[in-house]
């Protein structure tokens, strides 16, 4: 039997993770969580000898992820933003195309001291990047989900973030006669009966914060009625969806009163943020 380097344990991983599109990759990342090193290390150092302990954690882990389990899942953190944050299956896992919602929220034209609420907020990664990059906005990031919370704030206390409030509940009924500046949300958007729900990676993350009825859109109607009187004269509402749901995402934000709609594309192109303003008081529903 060859000595069990990085490089050698490597190769190996890979080739049984053929499902994966990214084998090599999840080994490296499941290699980095046993060695607590960086992925720089495996490049620096290939040639170092592995110990039994570390093989036998890192082949329990190669079999887990060929089950289908996110590499997340596995290591227990996910970089997002600037920021690295702890996930578990209470919470989906944040996903890059997520950063234009954070991206879009810091361009809008919102006061220094702004009070914004993130809608949905699972491990707070949308929240707490918001809340790293401008300290002085009040933050509310709201969550039906104790577990999740509790992950959020877990993240928050891990990144030396304190200016985020964290609040139980359905969408803005935890804050009913607050008035916000901005609404920002990633709901879930994925119909019921679509097959990429028993599909990869997504199998093993919440059901509850991936799909929403028969057209992927329930929880975004909720979202724009409620934020509609929500929100300030001039607020902002900003909504993640489906590549093809923006259409429907911008009718949605027309019948609520909202103006200056627009839709923003992700890193590979595809339509992912609608965002609209609040420009007129709403009466209640």
């Amino acid at each position: 039997m060859p000595d069990c380097t990085i490089a050698y344990v490597l190769s190996q991983a890979a080739g049984k993770l053929l499902d994966s599109k990214t084998s090599r990759l999840d080994a490296e990342l499941l290699l980095c969580s046993i060695l607590k090193k960086p992925r720089s290390y495996l490049f620096t150092w290939p040639e170092q000898l592995l110990t039994e302990t570390q093989i036998l954690s890192f082949q329990q882990l190669i079999e887990q992820r060929q089950q289908g389990i996110p590499v997340a899942y596995l290591t227990g953190s996910q970089d997002f933003w600037s920021l690295q944050l702890q996930v578990n299956d209470s919470v989906l896992i944040p996903r890059p195309e997520t950063e234009l919602l954070v991206e879009r929220a810091l361009a809008c034209n919102i006061p220094d001291n702004a009070i914004v609420a993130d809608l949905g907020t699972g491990s707070g990664a949308i929240a707490l990047a918001l809340a790293r990059e401008k300290p002085l906005w009040k933050i509310w990031a709201v969550d039906k989900s104790a577990a999740a919370l509790d992950t959020a704030r877990h993240n928050a206390q891990c990144n030396n973030i304190h200016t985020v409030q964290f609040l139980e509940g359905s969408w803005c009924h935890p804050l009913i006669g607050q008035k916000l500046h901005m609404i920002v949300s990633n709901p879930p958007y994925i119909c019921n009966n679509d097959h990429h729900l028993r599909e990869g990676d997504v199998r093993f993350e919440p059901k509850i914060a991936l799909a929403s009825g028969h057209d992927g859109l329930n929880d975004i109607r909720l979202i724009t009625q409620q934020a509609s009187r929500q929100l300030l004269p001039e607020g902002w509402l900003l909504v993640e969806h489906g590549f093809d749901q923006h259409q429907s995402v911008q009718s949605l934000f027309q019948e609520q009163g909202f103006t200056h709609i627009m839709t923003y594309q992700d890193i590979a192109g595809l339509d992912r943020v609608t965002t609209g303003s609040k420009t007129t008081v709403s009466t209640s529903l």
